[in-house]
């Protein structure tokens, strides 16, 4: 599995460009800014960009989709059941106030337990509600992509709508800090002391947990 990070947008928003080094099939986690540049990596690097595989619904994480859908043909995955909560009308005047273009609707919905393949590259789905409705984390050979329910020292907010706290830690403990302590951190925006952590460091040093 090759993992490339790059910060797009003004959220400080990471978007993940993942993919297998055999085939050059790739996804892209969550690009949602700096469209144009993350096409010219996936160009740079050869990639064949098959599938754009969103964390959850907000439009900091999905704005990106429909220009990146357009200039490289993949599908948009996101799991069914933020697919449909952030498919009301409010959620895409919300996307255009925010300025960002609102998603494209997923071409494929999944759910907990699934895997998203590219080449010899497989993630789990892992669904994580609390953030949002439908949100999830990816797994698969010791990297997890944590969206906005892990950051390096921090967790994701529960205020907005769809939210909640305790639907959340349940979360976070059950689903996440039941990995390795090896397990490698991927979070969804640039927001702590360095761009990745472990599950082991995050257990003894986040002060949310």
């Amino acid at each position: 599995m090759d993992i490339e990070q790059i910060k797009v947008g003004f959220m400080d928003v990471f978007c993940y460009l993942v993919s297998c080094p055999r085939t050059k099939e790739a996804l892209a986690i969550d690009p949602a800014g700096d469209e144009d540049f993350v096409f010219q990596r996936i160009t740079e690097k050869g990639l064949t960009l098959k599938y754009i595989v969103n964390t959850h619904g907000h439009a900091d994480h999905t704005g990106g989709n429909g220009r990146i859908k357009e200039l490289t043909g993949a599908q948009i995955i996101m799991h069914e059941v933020d697919n449909e909560f952030f498919s009301l009308p409010e959620w895409r005047d919300h996307a255009l106030q925010m300025g960002f273009a609102p998603s494209p609707p997923a071409d494929i919905c999944v759910k907990d337990n699934d895997f998203i393949e590219v080449g010899d590259v497989k993630l789990k789905v892992i669904n994580t509600p609390g953030h949002t409705p439908g949100g999830m984390c990816l797994y698969g050979d010791g990297n997890l992509f944590t969206g906005d329910t892990l950051f390096v020292g921090a967790i994701g907010r529960t205020d907005f709508p769809g939210g909640d706290y305790n639907t959340f830690m349940n979360s976070i403990k059950n689903r996440l800090m039941i990995l390795p302590d090896e397990t490698i951190v991927w979070p969804g925006h640039d927001y702590g002391i360095s761009p990745s952590s472990t599950i082991g460091r995050e257990k003894m040093t986040n002060p949310f947990l």
